[in-house]
C-alpha cells in the first residue's frame, strides 16, 4: 500500500446533495464514523436488555457486551463503504472535488451502473481481511458483515450478486477502501472478529445500521458539519459522539422514565382496579419471574372489562421483568387505532415533564388531527444521492409525510411508545424493503395486541410468524381478546413457544387452554404457564355477571316481507325510545348501503333534522370522507360514552365500525345478523358502563329508561325460516358462519347468554376447529357453504405461508428476508387479502370550469409546482378529504374519467388518488355515472352508490 493510501481521502465524498454548494461535499470517512458514533449511542440507550442480549449471543460474545457493542459500531461504520467505487462520479458536482489519483480511471468505472450497497457487500471481503477477519470460522461473520452493508437500504441481497470490477476501480481505490475501514476500525478499538453471527441477530444489526445512517444523515445536521470540520478524524469523532445524544433526544427517541401513576390517576377512571387488572398487579410478577428471554400473555374478559388496562398494567410490570422500553399497542383498524391512541396519550401524561414519544402508527395517521402540527414539513434525510432509486420509481420514493423526525415514513414505530395498526408491525414478517427496522423497532417495546380475534386465518399466520420472531428476540407479548377461538390462542401461543427455542415435537403434545374471563402467562424460556388465580377469576366473573337477552327477529330485505321487512321491524323496535321516555340505541348493520337507508327511514319517522343539523339519530360509517369521519366518531363516542352529558334520545346507525375499541354503552342494541364472535362484540356496547354507572352514579343523573330492564341484543336474522343471504352482502361474511350462527342462536333458550359464562362456549361452538362436514349430505347449499368457507380459509392460510419471511431460526442468509419479485415495498405486497382499496377524492366541478374542495366552490383544489411538489399542510387538507374505496368499483370506469389533477401527476401521495368530479348545476352537486352505478357525495349520508 502506498504511504498516501494508509489516510483516508477526505476528497472522497460521502453526502452532497442538499448541502451547501459553496462547499466541498461532505467526506465520506467523516460520515462513516458519524454513523459509528450514532450506533454505539443507540447500543447504550435505545436497544433493550433483550435486543442486546440477542445480539451478543449471535456473535457467541454473551459475556462480552462490549466486544458485540464494537462490532455494531464498526458495521454502522462500513455502511457506505461501497461509494469508494464509481459511485463517486455519479455526482458530477461531487466528482469535481476528487484528487487526481482517484481521478484516473473515472471513465471506466463510471461507465457502469450500480448500487453502492451492492458494491459495498462486494467489496467487504477484501477490506475485512485488512482488518484482521481472515480465520476460516471467521469467513460467516465476514459474509454477515457484508449482508449488513448490502442491506443498509432496506433490502438484503444475494452475495453472488456482485459489483463488477471495473466498477469498484483499481489498487488505488482498493487502497482507500482499506484506509476509511481502518480509520473506523481503529477509531472503535480495533475490536476483532466474532466467531459467529447468526442471523436474527444480524437482522437487529442492521436495524441500526440503518437508523443511525438516518440519523446523522439529516439535512439540517450535515450542513452544520459541513461549515465546520474539525481539524483531526479525531476531533470529529468526539464532536459526533457529543452530537449523537442531541440527535436521538431530537428524534424523540430517547427512552423516558415515567413516574408511576395510581391507578385511577393513570387511567381517569373513578374507583379501584376491577379483579382482573387487580390480579396482573398482585401476581403476574411472580408468573414472569426473571424474564430471561421474555413470555406471552393472553388476557380474556368480555367487551368493556378493562382489557386495555390491564395489559397497560401487564405492560409495566413485564418491561420491567424483560428489560424492555415502552410498548406497540396494535389494532385492527385506522378508527379503533385513532380512538386508541387518544387514550393512551392521557395515560402518558408525565408528571415530571419530560417529553414522551408517542405515535399514532397507520397509513394516514398523519392525517389525524392529533398532529395538527404547524410544522408539517419536517427534516429531510439525505439518505442516497441518485444511485439507489430505480428508473421510474422517484415517485414511489419520496417522502412527503408531514410532522417531525418520528412522523416520517417508516419511522413511527421506533418510538418508545406506538399505536396503531396491526399492518404496520405485519410488515416486519413481510419481504419488504426495512422490515429489518421494523423488526428493530418491535423488539425494544412490549407487544399488545388487540382485538385478537379480529383477524383473518392470512392474518393470523402472519401475526403467528411475527410472534415466532419475537419469541426469539425475548418480547414479552399481551393478546387481548374477548371472542378468541382456543385453538387460535394455543397456536400463537406455540409459534412464540417455537421462537423462544422449544421444539415443535414437543409443544405439539402441550395445550394452552385459556381462562374466561382470566389470563395465563407462558415464560419464554421454561414454557411454564401461570394463570389468575381462581379466587379473582371468579370475583371477575360476579362482578359482570349479567344475562344478554338475546332476540331474534327473522327479516326480509328488500322492502317486501311486509310485517317481516326489515325496516319496519327496526322501526318497531325503536318505538319505545322514539316515542316513550326516550334512551339510546345502537343499529348496527352489515353495509354502508343498508345503514344509509336505514338511517333515512330512521330519521323519517323520529326526527327530521339530519345529523349534521344535532338531530337525535346519528349515521356512522366507513365511507365519509377522513375529516368528517373523525368528527362523526367523536360525536357519537360523546353522546354514548362513560362520561356523558348523555342526550335523553339518541339513536345511531352504524356499520362494523362500533363493533371494536369504541367505548359505547347503548341501552339497547339492534344488529344484523354476523358470525357470532362479532355479535357479542356488537352486544358488548349494550349496557358497557352499568356497573360502573351503579357505583358512582349515572351521567347528569339520570337513569335508564323504564323499558330498559336489562341488557338486549336484537339479531334480525334472514336466515331463520330458510331465508337467504342477502344479496348486498356479498362476501361481508362466510354464508357457512352466517347459517352456523343462526343455528346457534335458535338453541338459545329464554335465559339468554350469561356473560361471561357462557361466552367462550358459544365462540368455540361456532369458531373452533371442527370438520363439521356431512358425508352423508346431498350436496345443497349448507354443503357448498362449508366447502367454500374451508378453501377459503385454507387458501389464505397457504397464501400467508408463501408471502411471509421463514421463522427466526430457520433463516441462514438474510437475502431469505427478501426473496420475492418485485421492488419489494409496502405497496407491493398486502398484510390483507381481499379486494384492493384506493382513495377517493370528491371534487366539485364548478359552472366556470373550477374544481373545489367544496360544493360552494371556495376551496379550489390546490396546484403542484412542476416537480410535484405542494406545501404539506395543502395535501393534507386535500387526503383529510379523501374515502376508501374498493378498486373494483372503477374497473369499468373511462380510464382518465377519474384522474387526478395533471399536476398531481408525480406526487407521492395525491398522484395515486382518483378524483370523482362531480358537476355543478344550479348550485347543487350532480351525481356521476361511473361504470353502471352513479356516485355522489352527500353531506348527510356520505358516499351514496346506487
Amino acid at each position: 500500500m502506498l504511504p498516501w493510501q494508509s489516510v483516508p481521502d477526505e476528497s472522497v465524498w460521502g453526502k452532497s446533495r442538499g448541502l451547501d454548494p459553496a462547499l466541498p461535499p461532505y467526506p465520506l470517512v467523516r460520515h462513516l464514523l458519524d454513523a459509528a458514533a450514532m450506533a454505539l449511542h443507540l447500543w447504550d440507550v435505545y436497544l433493550a436488555d433483550n435486543q442486546r442480549a440477542r445480539i451478543a449471543d449471535g456473535m457467541g460474545l454473551a459475556e462480552e457486551l462490549d466486544r458485540a457493542r464494537a462490532l455494531v459500531g464498526l458495521c454502522a461504520g462500513l455502511h457506505d463503504i461501497g461509494k469508494l467505487s464509481g459511485f463517486q462520479f455519479c455526482s458530477r458536482r461531487a466528482a469535481q472535488f476528487l484528487s487526481s489519483e482517484l481521478t484516473a480511471g473515472s471513465g471506466r468505472m463510471s461507465s457502469e451502473r450500480t448500487g453502492h450497497d451492492v458494491a459495498g457487500m462486494t467489496a467487504a471481503a477484501k477490506v475485512l481481511r485488512v482488518l484482521g477477519f481472515e480465520d476460516d470460522d471467521e469467513k460467516r461473520a465476514t459474509e454477515r458483515v457484508a449482508e449488513i452493508i448490502g442491506g443498509h437500504h432496506g433490502r438484503f441481497h444475494h452475495l453472488e450478486n456482485s459489483a463488477g470490477p471495473a466498477f469498484l476501480g483499481d489498487a488505488v481505490w482498493a487502497g482507500q477502501r482499506a484506509a476509511h475501514a481502518t480509520a473506523v476500525h481503529d477509531a472503535l478499538g480495533a475490536p476483532t472478529a466474532p466467531g459467529s453471527f447468526k442471523a436474527p441477530g444480524a437482522v437487529l444489526v442492521s436495524g441500526v445500521v440503518i437508523l443511525a445512517d438516518w440519523l446523522v444523515s439529516q439535512e439540517g445536521y450535515l450542513r452544520q458539519r459541513q461549515r465546520a470540520l474539525e481539524p483531526s478524524l479525531t476531533a470529529h469523532l468526539r464532536r459526533s459522539q457529543a452530537d449523537a445524544v442531541t440527535l436521538l433526544r431530537d428524534a424523540g427517541l430517547t427512552p423516558v422514565e415515567l413516574d408511576r401513576k395510581d391507578f385511577a390517576e393513570a387511567y381517569g377512571i373513578a374507583g379501584e382496579p376491577n379483579p382482573l387488572q387487580q390480579s396482573v398487579m398482585d401476581e403476574l410478577s411472580a408468573a414472569a419471574g426473571a424474564g430471561g428471554r421474555g413470555g406471552v400473555m393472553l388476557v380474556t374478559a368480555a367487551p368493556g372489562d378493562g382489557k386495555s388496562e390491564t395489559a397497560l398494567e401487564a405492560e409495566r410490570i413485564l418491561s420491567k421483568i424483560c428489560g424492555t422500553h415502552g410498548y406497540a399497542f396494535l389494532l385492527p383498524t385506522m378508527a379503533t387505532s385513532d380512538q386508541m391512541h387518544d387514550r393512551v396519550a392521557r395515560t402518558l401524561r408525565n408528571p415530571s415533564g419530560g417529553d414522551v414519544g408517542l405515535t399514532l402508527v397507520h397509513s394516514m395517521a398523519w392525517l389525524s388531527s392529533a398532529y395538527a402540527d404547524d410544522d408539517l414539513d419536517g427534516e429531510t434525510v439525505v439518505t442516497c444521492d441518485g444511485d439507489e432509486a430505480p428508473v421510474g420509481r422517484r415517485r414511489r420514493e419520496a417522502d412527503m409525510r408531514p410532522g417531525r423526525w418520528l412522523r416520517g415514513s417508516k419511522r413511527p414505530l421506533l418510538a418508545q411508545f406506538a399505536v396503531g395498526t396491526i399492518d404496520q408491525a405485519l410488515m416486519a414478517v413481510l419481504p419488504v424493503r426495512h422490515n429489518a427496522l421494523r423488526m428493530l423497532a418491535l423488539s425494544n417495546k412490549t407487544f399488545i395486541v388487540d382485538e385478537a380475534h379480529a383477524y383473518d386465518p392470512y392474518m393470523q399466520v402472519l401475526l403467528g410468524r411475527l410472534l415466532n420472531w419475537l419469541g426469539f428476540y425475548g418480547v414479552p407479548v399481551v393478546l387481548l381478546s374477548a371472542t378468541l377461538p382456543g385453538s387460535v390462542s394455543d397456536r400463537l401461543i406455540k409459534e412464540y413457544l417455537q421462537g423462544a427455542g422449544h421444539k415443535p415435537t414437543v409443544l405439539k403434545r402441550q395445550t394452552f387452554p385459556a381462562p374466561y374471563p382470566g389470563w395465563l402467562y407462558v415464560d419464554g424460556e421454561t414454557g411454564k404457564c401461570a394463570q389468575m388465580s381462581p379466587v379473582r377469576q371468579m370475583e371477575q366473573a360476579r362482578t359482570r355477571n349479567v344475562r344478554l337477552r338475546v332476540d331474534v327477529e327473522r327479516v326480509v330485505h328488500g322492502g317486501k316481507g311486509g310485517a317481516l321487512d326489515r325496516i319496519a321491524v327496526i322501526k318497531r323496535l325503536l318505538e319505545p325510545v322514539a316515542t316513550g321516555h326516550g334512551g339510546t340505541a345502537l343499529v348496527v348493520c352489515n353495509t354502508v348501503g343498508d345503514a344509509q337507508e336505514t338511517y333515512q327511514q330512521v330519521r323519517e319517522e323520529v326526527d327530521r333534522r339530519s345529523h349534521e343539523e344535532g338531530g337525535d339519530v346519528q349515521l356512522l360509517h366507513a365511507r365519509f370522507p377522513g375529516d368528517v369521519r373523525e368528527e362523526r366518531t367523536d360525536e357519537v363516542t360523546a353522546g354514548l360514552g362513560r362520561s356523558g352529558p348523555r342526550p335523553v334520545r339518541r339513536i345511531v346507525v352504524a356499520t362494523q365500525v362500533v363493533e371494536q375499541s369504541l367505548d359505547l354503552d347503548a341501552d339497547i342494541v339492534i344488529s344484523d345478523l354476523a358470525p357470532l364472535s362479532l355479535l357479542l362484540q356488537r352486544a358488548g356496547r349494550c349496557w358497557r358502563h352499568e356497573n360502573h354507572w351503579q357505583r358512582h352514579g349515572y351521567p347528569d343523573g339520570r337513569g335508564r329508561p323504564g323499558w330498559a330492564d336489562g341488557p338486549r341484543l336484537v339479531v334480525l336474522d334472514p336466515l331463520a325460516g330458510g331465508g337467504r343471504m342477502p344479496v348486498q352482502w356479498g362476501e361481508v361474511y362466510s354464508e357457512y358462519l352466517l347459517g352456523k350462527t343462526s343455528r346457534k342462536l335458535a338453541e338459545i333458550d329464554g335465559d339468554g347468554i350469561a356473560i361471561p359464562d357462557g361466552v367462550q362456549r358459544l365462540v368455540e361452538a361456532v369458531h373452533g376447529d371442527s370438520d363439521d362436514f356431512d358425508w352423508k349430505a346431498s350436496g345443497g347449499r349448507e354443503a357448498k357453504a362449508w366447502a367454500e368457507y374451508k378453501g377459503k380459509e385454507a387458501a389464505e392460510r397457504s397464501m400467508a405461508v408463501l408471502r411471509a419471511v421463514p421463522r427466526a431460526r430457520l433463516v441462514a442468509k438474510l437475502h431469505e428476508l427478501h426473496d420475492m419479485e418485485g421492488e419489494e415495498d409496502e405497496w407491493e405486497v398486502s398484510t390483507r387479502l381481499g379486494a384492493d382499496s384506493v382513495r377517493l377524492l370528491c371534487a366539485y366541478a364548478q359552472e366556470d370550469g373550477r374544481l373545489t374542495l367544496d360544493a360552494e366552490g371556495t376551496q379550489p383544489l390546490p396546484e403542484a409546482t412542476r416537480d410535484g411538489r405542494m406545501p404539506a399542510p395543502a395535501v393534507r387538507q386535500v387526503m383529510r378529504r379523501t374515502i376508501p374505496i374498493r378498486a373494483d368499483w372503477f374497473r369499468d370506469a373511462e380510464p382518465d374519467s377519474l384522474s387526478p389533477p395533471a399536476s398531481w401527476a408525480e406526487h407521492p401521495m395525491l398522484g395515486d388518488l382518483r378524483v370523482l368530479r362531480q358537476p355543478i348545476r344550479q348550485g347543487r352537486a350532480q351525481a356521476v355515472k361511473v361504470g353502471d352505478k352513479a356516485l355522489r357525495l352527500d353531506h348527510d349520508l356520505g358516499l351514496v352508490r346506487a
